[in-house]
């Protein structure tokens, strides 16, 4: 069993909202009920959002992180799995799209609130696709203390078996698609998948539209790391390409920038302190993100704790 800081503050929780985001609320170590427990509840509760994007792209949220769908004739090429309660109500959702199976589920990485959905969606004919690393993630035993949860294995059903290391193009639907990974992101096991035709870039959690977002340090994530992600991704994009996020609406490239000016920002500031040799309260207690905790703060990262990331990651 491995133990990791996927974790929110601990005065915050997630639940699910009418918009079909998520936001966090206070709990304390005191409480019995896992905070996971009371996701799934709140997520099982909310209604799945299906917006529609260009030449047969659409992006789903209301089941933890956004869920993008290519349908075709053919079948239907997925990004992202959401959260396994959802199932009834993504699966009604997915018909009203189109009657077409699904095919293939990209994973961009293994967080639970983007994969806990593979199973299912393998049973009903998907074939899975993730990094090695997100693989070795699903498949252990993982401990989260802060969430006071132990997340389980996932299921053979629910385990990739089409294995993207560093890049991957397929043919689908009439459209190209390309998977790519640029070393330790969010995480040690990002993809990204870029849809040619559309020109719809799918970000996963190495973009949050408008938040701060999570950094997974504990399991090879980094603030230089997420910072380079973002810069290949403003390389590969043009004003008339659609950005999906892992969390947040679907943005643009101008929204992309404003993200990496912010990241790169705020990583300057608190290394500029640590070099210093401040103490990370003190550094907390300095506001180096005061300048965008208006814009950035109001989701599940606020700047406190966004601080605490970006210090941990240096």
């Amino acid at each position: 069993m491995k133990t990791s800081f996927f974790s929110a503050p601990r005065r915050l929780v997630l639940s699910a909202t009418v918009t079909a985001a998520t936001a966090w609320m206070p709990m304390s170590h005191a409480q019995a009920t896992s905070p996971v427990i009371a996701i799934n509840e709140a997520t099982a509760k909310a209604d799945i959002q299906v917006e529609q994007v260009r030449d047969g792209i659409s992006v789903l949220s209301g089941s933890g992180g956004n869920i993008v769908v290519l349908d075709s004739k053919g079948g239907k090429f997925l990004v992202d799995a959401g959260i396994a309660v959802s199932k009834d109500k993504l699966t009604a959702a997915l018909k009203q799209i189109s009657p077409a199976p699904l095919k293939y589920v990209v994973d961009t990485h293994w967080h639970w609130d983007h994969t806990d959905g593979n199973t299912w969606m393998h049973e009903a004919g998907a074939t899975i696709i993730a990094h090695p690393n997100t693989l070795k993630h699903l498949s252990e035993e993982t401990r989260v203390e802060d969430w006071n949860y132990t997340f389980k294995p996932l299921p053979a059903a629910g385990l990739p078996t089409i294995l993207v290391e560093k890049d991957k193009t397929m043919n689908f639907g009439g459209s190209k698609i390309q998977l790519q990974n640029f070393g330790h992101g969010h995480t040690d096991g990002d993809l990204w998948v870029y849809f040619d035709k559309a020109d719809v870039l799918v970000l996963g959690d190495t973009f949050w539209n408008g938040y701060y977002p999570f950094i997974d340090n504990a399991d090879g994530g980094g603030i230089n790391q997420a910072i380079h992600w973002v810069d290949e991704a403003i390389k590969h994009t043009s004003d008339h390409t659609v950005v999906v996020p892992g969390h947040g609406p679907v943005g643009n490239r101008a929204q992309l920038a404003e993200f990496h000016d912010m990241l790169v920002t705020i990583r300057d500031n608190v290394q500029t302190l640590k070099r210093q040799g401040k103490s990370l309260d003190e550094i907390i207690a300095a506001k180096p993100t005061a300048a965008y905790d208006a814009k950035f703060g109001g989701f599940v990262i606020n700047g406190d704790f966004f601080t605490k990331l970006v210090y941990a990651g240096l």
